[in-house]
């Protein structure tokens, strides 16, 4: 994965709350392969029944063309366990996802596939909605300081330790697992010459 440090971007401000997973991929896309997940990313919005794009969609808005930030309403990406709209997400080109909440599942998926989602309080999000409506300024994410900025304000927020290291290496689960193999090795080592028991199989299947 591409590490995450400093992101400096502009926003889509798609705000409504609750847009799940079934509309970020419908289940009919996703059934069509990654380039129909991508292509449709939230048809039900960016596009009308005859299948033309809707000019009032910030996703189709041209003021926000080559954005990496999404900026959205509560309870983003919930609904059903679909690791699809996280790759639909990152393959409009986002890198960034701030919202006030996210679904459980959708948050995790997006640290997996080196997608930054920050929660920020629904008024920090209104205000940089607010801004990027106007015609905006970039925003700036620094993930090593934990901060959103831009010439109107600063919105500090919190990450999972492990979740931030993984994305500013660009490494996945199994890199982190990797990297911290010695102190793994080591502390068996240690817990098996003071706990010996443990690591004793009693009644072994035959």
């Amino acid at each position: 994965m591409e590490p995450f440090k400093t992101l400096n971007s502009k926003a889509v401000p798609l705000m409504g709350d609750n847009i799940d997973t079934d509309v970020i991929t419908p289940i009919g896309r996703v059934m069509e392969g990654l380039k129909a997940i991508i292509e449709f990313a939230f048809e039900p919005l960016r596009f009308d029944e005859s299948g033309a794009l809707r000019p009032d969609c910030p996703l189709n808005d041209q003021r926000y063309a080559g954005a990496k930030i999404l900026l959205a309403g509560d309870n983003f990406g919930c609904g059903s366990s679909r690791e699809t709209a996280v790759w639909a997400v990152a393959g409009l080109g986002f890198r960034c996802v701030i919202a006030p909440s996210f679904g459980d599942i959708f948050y995790s998926s997006c640290f997996k596939n080196g997608l930054l989602p920050i929660v920020l309080h629904r008024t920090g999000v209104t205000e940089l909605a607010e801004q990027a409506e106007d015609g905006g300024n970039e925003i700036t994410v620094d993930l090593e300081n934990q901060n959103v900025s831009n010439e109107k304000g600063r919105y500090p927020f919190e990450v999972p330790l492990l979740r931030k290291e993984a994305l500013l290496s660009g490494i996945d689960d199994l890199g982190l697992i990797q990297r911290r193999m010695n102190k793994i090795v080591t502390f068996e080592k240690e817990d098996l010459r003071r706990r010996p028991w443990v690591y004793l199989v009693s009644n072994p299947l035959p």
